[in-house]
């Protein structure tokens, strides 16, 4: 699985931005799919998970209400839809597949896309 993640950018605090992580192959629509995000100077971080339906969804306590994560399996495309967004979530983004929704343990993605860049400025 090659995963491809685009839409990243720089907003204002309190904008919004799309990303999109497309995947090759033909057993995304089996994978449970996840976004994390990495800061300068600080570890990856999970933001959010979504298992190969889109009934299972789980996110990271900060992102609640503010990002949402949704997938079509017509398209092998996850996206990552983020609104309100804060200084705080100035990050690499990362999409990753697994093969197991286990929500946010990171051991459990087995591939990763190469990242994409969400700046916010105060």
């Amino acid at each position: 699985v090659q995963l491809q993640a685009s839409g990243g950018g720089l907003v204002q605090a309190g904008g919004s931005l799309r990303l999109s992580c497309a995947a090759s192959g033909r057993t995304f629509s089996s994978r449970a799919m996840g976004w994390f995000r990495q800061a300068p100077g600080k570890e990856r971080e999970f933001v959010a998970a979504i298992n190969w339906s889109g009934d299972s969804i789980y996110y990271q306590d900060s992102v609640k209400g503010r990002f949402t994560i949704s997938r079509d399996n017509a398209k092998n495309t996850v996206y990552l839809e983020m609104n309100s967004l804060k200084p705080e979530d100035t990050a690499v983004y990362y999409c990753a597949a697994g093969s197991t929704f286990y929500g946010d343990y990171i051991d459990s993605y087995d591939y990763w896309g190469q990242g994409t860049l969400v700046t916010v400025s105060s």
